[in-house]
């Protein structure tokens, strides 16, 4: 399974949604993804891929990790995972 599918499938499961029904061009609150919802996406992701991502849920807009969209989570996964393996 790729990245992408699978990030798509944790948010999917956090948003109550099936997978097919998000779209990467979504934003977390078109999903009805609140702020605890986006932090248990975060540690689902870490887990998945064995990563750690840099973001503050304090200060989100500080983040080195662009939550703006499902694609833009994805991007942001594959370049950590990449960076892991270089």
């Amino acid at each position: 399974m790729d990245i992408r599918t699978k990030v798509i499938e944790i948010l999917a499961e956090q948003a109550v949604l099936e997978p097919s029904d998000v779209r990467e061009e979504m934003t977390l609150e078109e999903l009805g993804i609140d702020s605890m919802g986006l932090v248990e996406s975060i540690f689902a992701i870490e887990e998945a891929f064995d990563i750690s991502v840099p973001f503050n849920a304090n200060d989100p807009q500080e983040s080195d990790f662009d939550i703006t969209s499902v694609a833009r989570i994805a991007d942001g996964v594959e370049r950590l995972v990449a960076d892991q393996k270089a």
